[in-house]
């Protein structure tokens, strides 16, 4: 383990583009074979204001190198929808997979399914939704699964078949088949 850590600190950071022990101790490190000088240490001013150098240089570095990645990072993200108790809103169905099995194939499977209400909002990025018994997952999800619901144009409103409920589960009685 102290090889490991004598590797790390010995080789210079791509971040800081100095050592980490320098950046700390304000020297190289010691292999162990060089001698020590003994009684006080005259030059620890100098010590010192190179110690505050080093550190203010590492601190810009790091400072520009976070701004880089902000700026990365940001160009991915969006501005989040504001949601409320009561809204409707479309639930992912990247978690459903396992319960969406035999249905049909993946590529044509919903990519959201809903809409359900939000019962509670938990905090910035996650709310409770109202979920019936058949989604068996947990009601608190993450806003990034979900997305709010916008009703359709009159006319465009497609009919769900009502469901019969079998042994706990919801099904749908088939009237007939359109194309063999």
């Amino acid at each position: 383990m102290g090889t490991a850590e004598f590797a790390y600190n010995n080789k210079v950071h791509s971040s800081t583009r100095i050592l980490p022990f320098k950046a700390n101790y304000g020297q190289d490190p010691r292999m162990g074979f060089e001698r020590r000088k003994k009684g006080k240490y005259k030059g620890a001013k100098r010590f010192v204001m190179k110690m505050k150098e080093i550190q203010e240089e590492a601190k810009a570095v790091l400072g520009k190198a976070q701004e880089e990645m902000k700026k990365y990072t940001d160009r991915k993200r969006a501005e989040v929808d504001d949601y409320k108790v009561r809204d409707l809103v479309l639930l992912s169905t990247k978690d459903l997979k396992s319960q969406m099995v035999g249905r049909r194939t993946e590529k044509l499977t919903e990519r959201f399914v809903g809409p359900y209400k939000v019962k509670k909002i938990v905090s910035s990025n996650m709310v409770e939704l109202e979920l019936p018994s058949t989604v068996r997952i947990h009601l608190v999800v993450n806003i990034s699964r979900i997305c709010k619901y916008i009703g359709q144009v009159d006319g465009q409103r497609k009919e769900q078949p009502a469901s019969v409920i079998i042994k706990g589960e919801e099904k749908w009685e088939i009237e007939r088949i359109l194309n063999k």
